[in-house]
């Protein structure tokens, strides 16, 4: 059988915020407040409000979380190529990081667009 587009978004939303988790695992002790705190709550709240939005009814709801999921997925990549720079973060980590957050924003605006064009919205 195969996996849905829902399982499917979900899984990498739900890989993206474990492995935030697990390198900023490496980030030093006096961000723990700072950037360590501010990325794990946006990559996790890609996986959330996407959750939450896929469990509401309608679709004008729907959409909003994908929007929030997505801007939370944008400050996220933000964070990650900060972190960069900072060298918090290895080459590795960074280009696995953003190769997972550019799949993410694509299939969560595949939907968000697909849902304006529905409705003839934009």
């Amino acid at each position: 059988m195969a996996e849905k587009f829902h399982d499917i978004l979900k899984r990498k939303a739900d890989r993206y915020a474990y492995q935030v988790y697990a390198v900023t695992q490496n980030f030093p002790r006096d961000e723990i407040y700072g950037i360590t705190s501010q990325l794990r709550r946006s990559a996790l709240s890609v996986v959330l409000n996407y959750i939450e939005g896929y469990a509401r009814i309608g679709e004008v709801q729907y959409r909003n979380f994908l929007r929030m999921s997505f801007g939370s997925l944008k400050e996220s990549q933000y964070l990650v190529e900060f972190s960069l720079r900072e060298k918090y973060l290895s080459e590795n980590e960074y280009e696995e990081l953003i190769n997972l957050a550019s799949e993410l924003g694509a299939m969560l605006w595949s939907i968000i667009d697909s849902i304006d064009q529905k409705h003839g919205k934009k």
